[in-house]
């Protein structure tokens, strides 16, 4: 996949997707909506604090991979913005709600990713949050997603969105919360999420 997206672009693009199934009454969304879903506190690893600059930045970018468009509003003089997946990449409810919450709360066993995706999808159980990662591993404009080694005192694999840049497993399998490697041209700020995420996991194992 061609695309490599910062942590302030998935961040954004993950918001438009949440927002537009959780709050459907509120989208498209418009600037301002968008600087408040990205720098909310819940639903959100890691808590970030953008302002306007880096959203309208991050929108630039977007729309520059046909990944969102703006769409002017008739009533109204404020433009909004709208995410492209479906159209782009055929992706319907249940492939939407695994995308937004890789993107906006990072890597994810399929169990989280079925409790936290049930305010954007009403999973029928395991198995389709199971199948639903497999499709979008599999997908021929892909891999969106990939499948982390299980971290040690864990019992279940993570899986993370592949948006960002690809993931090097085996330095991944190996790192410890002062060290993850990203393969690949992976931006820095993939590698700052892929470290937070380690920590996060050291943290609940010492405690």
């Amino acid at each position: 996949m061609e695309i490599e997206l910062t942590a302030n672009e998935r961040r954004v693009l993950g918001c438009m997707i949440e927002k537009s199934i959780t709050t459907p009454e509120n989208y498209p969304l418009s600037l301002n909506s968008l600087v408040n879903a990205c720098n909310q506190k819940s639903n959100r690893y890691p808590v970030m604090d953008l302002d306007e600059d880096e959203v309208l930045e991050a929108l630039d970018e977007l729309r520059n991979q046909h990944l969102c468009f703006r769409v002017d509003v008739s009533g109204s003089r404020v433009p909004k913005f709208k995410y492209n997946l479906p159209e782009k990449w055929e992706f319907t409810g249940k492939h939407l709600a695994i995308v937004c919450e890789l993107l906006v709360r990072g890597p994810q066993t399929p169990g989280e990713l079925r409790s936290r995706g049930d305010r954007m999808y009403s999973w029928l159980d395991l198995d389709e949050v199971e199948s639903t990662l497999e499709w979008l591993s599999a997908h021929e404009e892909g891999p969106f997603v990939q499948k982390l080694p299980v971290q040690p005192g864990k019992k279940e694999a993570r899986f993370a969105e592949l948006l960002g840049g690809e993931i090097n497993l085996e330095e991944y399998a190996e790192a410890s919360p002062e060290t993850v490697m990203a393969s690949g041209p992976s931006r820095n700020e993939r590698v700052d999420q892929l470290e937070a995420e380690v920590a996060r996991l050291s943290a609940e194992v010492e405690g």
